[in-house]
């Protein structure tokens, strides 16, 4: 039986115009033509057929199989031709849509217009009030036909789910409607009143994304499914207003309008990734491509250009642009380039207005994208990422950026720092700091967010993905609101649900860790309570346990169950100051812990007697509820547990049904319970004693395949078995018999097709859930392979000898379901009356079906009614619940959706319900909460169990191994008793050691284990003693090795004075190293090339001398080797007869010029009328400087100078150098105290010495003469701090029994003391056994020293005593006298060192004591110091930039000074060359002039010669063929001649021919005329260019000047913004605090002969400073009056100078006017010495001479090439002659020959007669031919004897003549 398919939507007046708007590839048009068709077929098959969603579903995977292929390409780039072209271009497809478009509107009975009116409906656009209809768009359930089922037997009230993890799932409509996608449903939430509003997928599939128009009037909802729709709703009426078709292929992943609302892009999901341009208002695309072969997140328009878009996804970036080229217009695509950077995911981006992008990536730092590469990445300082995590989105508002990270952060940037970033270093790395930032709440991951609409606040609605939405408030103001969680769900997917069986209350759990309560009839969700790991289970208490049905049953992911009651807090009592009661609250009422692994099913029997658990660790658990959940305990299963179902009343037994995931089903009698004596013995709480049933599942669905094909093809066969008996009677009615043959015929030709094969997948398929049907029965849904049917299966008999694992069991009944292929059923419910079955599908769908009363055989499941609720792809229905009354159906899906159904009743309710929490037990505010079990790790009940009984077996075991270890003290005790006998008897009575040794072995296997004991316990400790190593590395590198010295404190011997050193740290880093300034200004570019500059020529230049050299070289040397002519030697000479002369005139020029340079020297040295002295000026700088009123650095106006200013690396390298002085003067007087205490050693060393020696003295004297002996004084321990990291094993031990004294005794200053006296102990241990007494080598030559005084003591010799004898006596006496003596020298000598010692230590201690108050001013010194470095690293990096620009500007201006100056040289060299051309040119006419003399007629002739204007052509390239520049050549000269004639005629009046010499005019004057006049034109056309290029040199230094300018304008406002700057660091830098210790008597500054209370208005002096201040005023006084006496001196200079130069320029004038007067004696007028001078050699002249003599020269050479050239063709014709005569020869005696043959042959002719008379053809035309060649030969002949004639009388030669061979004959 098959099903109608739910309805697709189809609009009211279909236009046949919509199907000519389909987009055409270019490329391939026929596969889209083709799927286009295919869809429309499509569309057409599911109006005509209600076929079953599934079926429908398998047809359209098909097609997409099919169409797969026909994807595009990435980057492919595509077009849409214009539509009325296209129209207008093809009749026939018009007809064929137009027929189509007909067959389409048969389904809605509409008249059929014809082609014309199509044509003309096509050129129409869509009305803008154009609506479709919702109710024909909308999806609506299946209901199997003809049954009485109704289309709202369930209703949807209310989702209580929020899918938090799908993308950009929350949108904002208005300032209070939020809108969300939950499964087919989109909602409508007031965030005021908390009401909810629906609208329905169209498609039944699912809804992929969503988005809203910018001005909020309109929202798109995108579809999924086969060829989804994207249907734009307007807003608020909810009415579809457009439709958008053909975008992807099953689903969309991402909607954007563009800012103005006009165009939409959408980009698809898997598996096209299609990217679509809409004009949405004419349902058109514009443009389509393929975005990327993976996923794509994300499609933007850029906000400020609709051209360009940008789409993001899966470790990819495209940045896209449309562009109008000449085939259309195009989406050109450019993918993002990470380079170095590594690949990442993109989820939030955001287009800069500049064309750039800023990204996100996985690892939270932001990518700025600018040209498809990354220009910089940003993060935050020291290196740490701008978000931990991912970023989530980006957004720009109000001129700020906000990211959102997975980190629950919000921080908003500076956009201007972003859009300005760029790269610093290699790293590619920029560190910014956020502006603000708002950390949400913990454990918040922050996924998408959209701004409120409210005026005056920036308040932000945030979708976290941890399932809630927040509003967040982003002023970061006084009154900024703290984040508000408005609605809060589950996170993924939810894992359990369960029902009150008393009132309409529902609990939910899932792996996000918490369990949540709803009141599903009143709409309200209640509470929720977090736990530390995930909800896998839950269970409602059932009323025979607890009546109110307070208590749920949760089974958690750790194997943990808990009891959780619900109450409501207001029946509880009220105390004073309490918070807001809730309406609901739930506590912990018990937890135990019976699994290992997730708990996955929880039941109560039908008696409420026993809990049933079980898990994943393939056990089930039982628990006697009325005795507190006493464990009673558990059986193993094959597999891990999914479902368990007790049976119900109607069974006679209580029976547990327990369904395995890998196909096993079991039955589990009710458990006995035992009593508590019988329990405590027992180790374990396995039942091994419990009858199981156990049932195999084998997969029968092949056989079930089978069955049908045969029953198929057994009706099949029986319709054509009729069919053959009707044709077999037809056909033997009409043909008789031949019809029994034909019908074999047609027998034969039939071949059956095999049956479908048996198949039983390797893998069972996973059994999803079940229930009972009768005792023993049971039906069961199973997914994979084996989906599509419901199996009825049955317990086999109890077979204990078989394996339960091998088995194989199948079912014996099966119930077939439609469209369930690969769609299983999930979880199963029933009504009360169970007349209804709900189940939950694998797509998220609901199917209900109605059964009869009373059938467990399902055998009335036929009628079934179907609704797509939840995802489609990720929705799976985890759990199906009806309310205690069944009046509502609840559904929990893996979308994280909770969906409430109102079941349809004839009697509907006539009030809201609202659900009534469970009033609280008496005493329960005061029952203690149990502690729950948070470690995951903590023991199961069983395992606890067992590791007690483990340790009851380990205590017995202890116990005997305590009796035995009492034997063996016992017998230890008695053997040490006989050890000790045995010493006590005589030494040869006693037995050696060994002797009680019973076996030699044991002693050393003992010896042996004990070693390897040791080995061990070295290895296990080894990695504890590595570890300990370590950490005393570490701590003496931190502590230790940064030390230079250690405090030493060295006592005085008998005062109370000590001196202490100083801790000494090594060096800071500012004393080790110097920072470079960024700020000091570098060396210009001007200033490096006049550094690198001159050396560069004068290097180029050597090089350019050393390479010319060799060429000239060789030329000489190719010189020397010819000989030399006559002609040769004349030319030489003559050229050496001029460069004499020509060197003479040089030197007469030189001279000149060299007396001129004198004159401009002398002229230069004279100073300006306001010349300065230098001297002066440096004086007068100095005294601006450092005299007049200066301000004071707390002045506003203050200017600080350029050798003042300080940045943070001066003052780090003054910090430096403080700490480097004071380090120094610390570190020598450590060393001071380190001496002092090594001459305490020495002299402690020499004490003992003395004290020994005195001793040895004592000994000899009396006792009565015995003086006191100095005490020897000590070393204390903190005189050798070294010594404390000196240990030895008794100095550990000892600190052993310390630290065991303190965990013992706990007593801080008693373990201190002890502490104390060890370590002095262990000390001194240490000194006086390893150092000897610290005795050192001076010390041991001390003591020598010191005993060399002494006299050796007198041995005591063992003799009888004697009388002394007188001598004796005196000897003795003279003994005691000496003794005596060197006691008190030696006492003395022991004084004396201790007073030189307390001397040098008090005289050190008081240098110290000076030293400190130093080191504290340092320190005072040092704080101040490192403020103000402090204060300018914060001002350095703005100052940096300044000071940059400044640089920058400064280089340029000295860059374009540089190039004035070029150019002022440049144009001063041309001015010279200009004056040099002048002189030049005046020079020829002077010398043109000298040459002319005086008196000579034709002067004004030669002149105008030589001044005539001539327009000469300039040389140009040769360039083309040999003819085109010949006939340029032509031309320009006919132009010239023309325009030469025309300038004189212009020129003169009278016409004169200047390329003749007129008749009596020296032809030498006349050609020197010629000549300067060509150099006069040459030095005219330099002088032309010379001006042209000084004018463009002055245009040049124009422009540069005018830039100069504004360069040193910018570069002032540079300076002055870094002086305003250095104003403020000023300021800032005076605000600082400075420490500065005065003495009483060094303030001066009284009141009253008080001091006054405020000192604020004071300043400080040094007294050095006082003095100098004071000394400078006599010197200033001294200054005055010198200057007035030197002022005065130089004004009477100043007037002598003054009478000198008058005098002076009388004489000049004197001596100008007699050489005047000398030159008019001597040449008759004042004349030019130099122009004389210089015309003594005409060096013209002289050329042309030379020239001309190697000119005749040359000529002479020629001439005797081509006489012997003419003697040589002389010689060829005179041998050519001969040979002409000799062949003459031949000819005449050939002729000779011919005439004696013809006069022959007449003869012969004559005498045959009349037949041959007369002459013949071809005889005549013979003889013409020879008469005619002989005539050729004579004419030649002639010829030749002319020229040869000719050629004798050329040269003046005579030749013998030529006679002819025949006349000589």
């Amino acid at each position: 039986m098959r099903r109608q398919s739910p309805p697709i939507w189809k609009p009211k007046a279909e236009r046949p115009w919509s199907t000519l708007e389909k987009m055409k590839e270019p490329d391939d048009q026929d596969a889209d033509g083709e799927k286009s068709d295919r869809s429309k077929s499509d569309r057409r098959q599911s109006h005509s057929s209600r076929s079953p969603s599934g079926t429908a579903m398998k047809e359209d995977h098909k097609s997409i199989d099919n169409t797969i292929g026909e994807g595009f390409t990435e980057g492919e780039e595509s077009y849409i031709e214009d539509d009325e072209s296209y129209v207008e271009g093809s009749s026939s497809s018009l007809q064929d849509d137009y027929a189509e478009s007909l067959e389409e509107s048969r389904y809605m009975e509409t008249p059929a217009p014809d082609a014309e009116e199509a044509e003309e409906e096509v050129k129409r656009k869509i009305s803008e009030s154009f609506f479709y209809d919702y109710m024909e768009l909308v999806s609506m359930p299946f209901v199997t036909p003809d049954s009485n089922i109704p289309l709202d037997l369930l209703t949807l009230v209310h989702s209580f789910g929020y899918d938090s993890r799908k993308r950009a799932n929350l949108k904002l409509l208005e300032s209070s409607i939020v809108m969300y996608i939950a499964g087919n449903q989109l909602i409508f939430l007031n965030l005021k009143t908390k009401e909810q509003s629906y609208l329905r997928s169209s498609s039944g599939i699912g809804i992929g994304v969503t988005g809203v128009h910018p001005d909020k009037t309109y929202f798109t909802v995108a579809e999924k499914g086969v060829f989804p729709k994207i249907i734009i709703y307007e807003y608020p009426s909810m009415r579809p207003y457009r439709i958008l078709q053909d975008g992807t292929d099953l689903a969309y992943a991402y909607v954007d309008f563009n800012f103005d609302g006009t165009l939409l892009a959408s980009v698809g999901g898997s598996p096209d990734y299609t990217l679509t341009i809409w004009n949405w208002k004419e349902e058109k695309p514009i443009l389509r491509t393929k975005a990327f072969s993976q996923e794509v997140f994300k499609v933007t328009f850029n906000p400020e250009d609709d051209e360009q878009l940008t789409t993001a996804g899966s470790g990819h970036i495209k940045f896209w642009q449309m562009a109008l080229t000449f085939t259309g217009l195009k989406l050109q695509g450019s993918l993002g380039r990470f380079g170095k950077t590594a690949t990442t995911d993109i989820e939030g981006y955001m287009e800069l207005p500049d064309g750039k992008v800023l990204s996100g990536s996985e690892w939270g730092n932001m990518l700025l994208w600018e040209g498809g590469h990354i220009k910089v990445e940003l993060s935050r300082a020291a290196g740490k990422p701008c978000h931990q995590g991912p970023i989530n989105q980006i957004m720009l508002d109000e001129g700020e950026v906000i990211t959102i990270g997975s980190d629950g952060c919000v921080r908003i940037w500076d956009f201007e720092t972003i859009d300005t970033a760029d790269v610093i270093d290699e790293t590619g790395l920029l560190e910014i700091e956020p502006i603000n930032e708002l950390q949400v709440d913990k454990n918040v991951k922050l996924f998408s967010m959209i701004k409120m609409n409210e005026v005056g606040n920036n308040f932000w609605l945030a979708q976290d993905s941890s399932g809630a939405i927040w509003k967040l408030d982003l002023s970061f103001s006084n009154i900024t609101q703290d984040p508000e969680c408005l609605f809060s769900f589950h996170s993924g997917a939810i894992e359990a649900l369960a029902v009150s069986p008393v009132t309409y209350l529902m609990a939910t759990t899932g792996l996000d860790c918490s369990i949540r309560c709803y009141d599903f009839a009143g709409k309200t969700p209640l509470l929720q309570m977090k736990f530390k790991q995930g909800g896998t289970a839950l269970a409602w208490v059932p009323r025979l346990i607890s009546y109110g049905g307070a208590q749920i049953t949760a089974g958690f992911e750790d194997g943990v169950v808990r009891i959780l009651e619900l109450y409501d807090p207001k029946g509880l009592t009220v105390f004073v100051g309490r918070k807001k009661v809730l309406d609901a609250d739930i506590r912990l009422k018990q937890v135990f812990k019976p699994h290992t692994a997730a708990v996955t099913a929880l039941a109560y029997d039908r008696d409420g007697e026993v809990l049933a658990t079980g898990s994943k660790d393939k056990t089930v658990f039982f628990f006697e509820v009325e005795r507190g959940y006493k464990p009673i305990g558990y059986i193993t299963t094959p597999g891990p547990v999914c479902q368990l179902t007790w049976s119900s009343s109607s069974h006679p037994e209580s029976t547990l049904l327990i369904i395995c995931e890998d196909g096993y089903v079991l039955e589990a009698p009710f458990p006995a319970i035992k009593e508590d004596k019988e329990d405590r013995d027992v180790v374990s709480y396995e039942i091994k004693d419990m009858c199981l049933k156990y049932f195999h599942f084998t997969s029968v669905k092949s056989k079930i395949l089978r069955l049908i094909e045969i029953e198929r093809r057994k009706k099949q066969k029986e319709l054509k078995e009729k069919e053959k008996q009707e044709r077999r009677k037809r056909l033997e009615t009409e043909m008789g018999e031949d019809a029994e043959e034909e019908l074999q015929e047609e027998e034969e030709e039939e071949e059956e097709e095999p049956l479908p094969e048996i198949f039983v997948p390797s893998t069972p398929c996973h059994i999803l859930c079940g229930f009972y049907s009768e005792p023993g029965k049971f039906w069961v849904s199973l997914g994979g392979y084996d989906s599509g049917f419901l199996y009825h299966c049955e317990f086999p008999p109890d077979d204990k000898s078989s394996d339960n694992t091998v088995r194989k069991d199948e079912p014996f009944d099966f119930r077939l379901l439609e469209d369930t292929e690969d769609n299983p059923i999930t979880t199963i419910t029933f009504s009360i009356n169970r007349e209804m079955m709900f189940c939950g599908m694998q797509n998220g769908a609901i199917r209900v079906y109605i059964l009869s009363k009373n059938d467990s055989s399902l055998t009335s499941m036929e009628d079934y009614w179907h609704y797509n609720v939840h995802d489609n792809n990720h929705g799976r229905v985890n759990a199906i619940s009806t309310s205690f009354d069944d009046r509502f159906l609840v559904t929990a899906g893996a979308d994280s959706n909770i969906f409430v159904f109102n079941i349809f009743s004839e009697f509907e309710l006539k009030k809201v319900v609202k659900a009534k929490v469970p009033s609280p037990r008496f005493g329960i505010e005061t029952e203690p909460i149990p502690e729950d079990i948070e470690d995951p790790k903590a023991y199961s009940i069983e395992n606890a169990r067992r590791k007690r009984e483990h340790d009851k077996l380990m205590k017995k075991v202890e116990e005997i191994k305590a009796g035995k270890r009492e034997q063996i003290k016992a017998l230890r005790n008695q053997l040490q008793k006989l050890l000790q006998m045995n010493e006590e008897l005589p030494k040869h009575m006693q037995f050696k050691r060994t002797d009680f040794d019973l076996d030699s072995k044991i002693r050393a296997e003992i010896g042996k284990k004990t070693a390897n004991k040791i080995q061990r316990v070295e290895k296990e400790l080894a990695w504890e003693k590595e570890k300990y190593q370590l950490s005393l590395k570490k701590l003496q590198n931190r502590f230790r090795h940064s030390l230079e010295n250690d405090i030493i404190v060295v006592h005085a011997i008998q005062s109370d004075h000590k001196i202490s050193s100083y801790r000494l740290v090594k060096p800071s880093k500012y004393s080790k190293t110097k920072r470079a300034s960024q700020s000091e200004r570098r060396p210009s570019k001007f200033e490096r090339f006049e550094k690198e500059g001159t050396g560069r020529k004068d290097s180029q230049r050597d090089t350019g001398g050393s390479i010319s050299v060799p060429e000239e070289s060789v030329i000489e040397k190719g010189k020397k080797f010819r000989p030399k002519t006559l002609s040769e030697i004349m030319v030489e000479n003559q050229i050496e007869k001029t460069r004499k002369l020509i060197l003479k005139a040089e030197r007469a020029q030189m001279k000149i010029q060299q007396r001129k340079k004198e004159w401009e020297e002398l002229y230069k040295s004279k100073p300006d009328d306001d010349y300065e002295d230098p001297k002066d000026v440096q004086a007068i700088k100095e005294a601006q400087l450092f005299m007049g009123d200066f301000n004071l650095k707390t002045a506003s106006d203050y200017k600080i100078p350029e050798h003042m200013r300080i940045n943070a690396a001066k003052k780090e390298e003054e910090l430096g150098y403080l700490d480097s002085m004071a380090y120094s003067k610390k570190m020598h007087m450590n060393k001071s105290i380190i001496s002092l205490r090594d001459l305490k050693v020495a002299v402690i060393e020499e004490i003992q010495c003395l004290v020994q020696e005195l001793k040895n003295i004592q000994s000899t004297l009396p006792i009565f003469k015995h003086l006191p002996i100095p005490q020897v004084p000590q070393i204390y321990p903190e005189e050798v701090p070294e010594k404390r990291f000196q240990y030895d094993d008794e100095t550990l031990l000892a600190f052993k029994q310390q630290q065991l004294m303190k965990s013992q005794d706990g007593k801080a200053h008693q373990v201190g003391q002890t502490a104390f006296a060890g370590s002095a102990g262990g000390f001194l241990r240490l000194s006086s056994g390893k150092e000897g007494d610290l005795t050192t080598r001076d010390s041991l030559s001390r003591a020598s020293r010191a005993s060399a005084f002494s006299l050796d003591l007198p041995k005591f010799i063992e003799f009888e005593k004697a009388d002394p004898t007188d001598v004796e006596l005196e000897i003795m006496k003279r003994e005691e006298i000496k003794h005596v003596y060197m006691q008190q020298y030696l006492i003395n000598r022991i004084k004396e060192l201790i007073v030189t010692f307390d001397a040098e230590l008090r005289l050190l201690r008081h240098q110290k004591l000076k030293l400190d108050t130093q080191m504290k001013l340092s320190d005072l010194h040092h704080v101040t110091l490192f403020q103000e470095m402090l204060l300018l690293k914060n001002f350095e990096k703005q100052e940096n930039i300044l000071q940059e620009r400044v640089n920058s500007l400064d280089k340029e201006e000295q860059d374009m000074q540089w190039k004035i100056n070029e150019t002022l040289k440049e144009m001063e060299e041309k001015k010279n060359e200009v004056a040099k051309l002048q002189d030049q040119e005046k020079a020829l006419y002077a010398g043109f002039q000298t040459a002319l003399g005086e008196n000579n007629k034709f002067a004004n002739f030669l002149m105008k010669v030589l001044k005539k204007r001539i327009k000469r052509v300039k040389k140009k390239e040769v360039e083309g063929d040999v003819d085109e520049e010949e006939e340029s050549e032509e031309s320009s000269e006919e132009e010239s001649s023309l325009e030469s004639d025309e300038d004189e005629s212009g020129s003169e009046d009278e016409v004169f021919d200047d390329s003749i010499c007129p008749t009596n005019c020296d032809i030498g004057l006349f050609e020197l005329a010629l000549q300067l006049r060509e150099k006069r034109l040459d030095i005219e056309e330099a002088l032309v260019e010379e001006k042209k290029m000084i004018d463009n040199l002055k245009k040049e230094y124009d422009t540069l000047s005018k830039k100069v300018k504004i360069v040193a304008t910018n570069l002032n406002a540079a300076e002055e913004a870094l002086e305003a700057y250095q104003r403020e660091k000023q300021q800032r830098l005076n605000e600082l605090l400075v420490v500065i210790p005065l003495k009483l008597h060094q303030i001066e500054y009284v009141l009253y002969g008080e001091i006054p209370s405020d000192l604020s208005g004071t300043l400080v002096f040094s007294n050095h400073s006082l003095g100098r201040l004071q000394e400078r005023i006599v010197q200033l006084h001294e200054e005055n009056s010198k200057q007035q006496k030197l002022n005065k001196e130089c004004r009477e200079r100043r007037k002598q100078l003054i009478r000198e130069k008058r005098e002076m320029a009388k004489t000049i004038q004197k001596m100008e006017e007699t050489v005047s007067q000398l030159m008019i004696s001597k040449f008759g007028r004042v004349i030019n010495l130099e122009a004389l001078q210089t015309l003594s050699v005409n060096t013209t002249l002289e050329e042309l001479k030379i020239k001309k003599l190697r000119k005749e020269l040359s000529n002479v050479k020629e001439m005797k090439m081509w006489e012997e050239k003419i003697a040589q063709v002389r010689w060829e014709l005179m041998m050519k002659t001969k040979e002409h005569t000799k062949k003459l020869h031949q000819m005449n005696d050939l002729c000779i020959e011919k005439q004696r043959l013809d006069s022959r042959l007449n003869t012969l002719q004559n005498q045959q007669g009349n037949a041959f008379q007369g002459p013949r053809k071809a005889d005549i035309e013979a003889r013409e031919r020879v008469t005619e060649l002989i005539q050729v030969q004579a004419e030649r002949i002639q010829a030749l004897k002319e020229e040869i004639a000719l050629l004798r009388k050329k040269g003046g030669l005579l030749l013998p003549p030529i006679h002819h061979p025949q006349e000589n004959e």
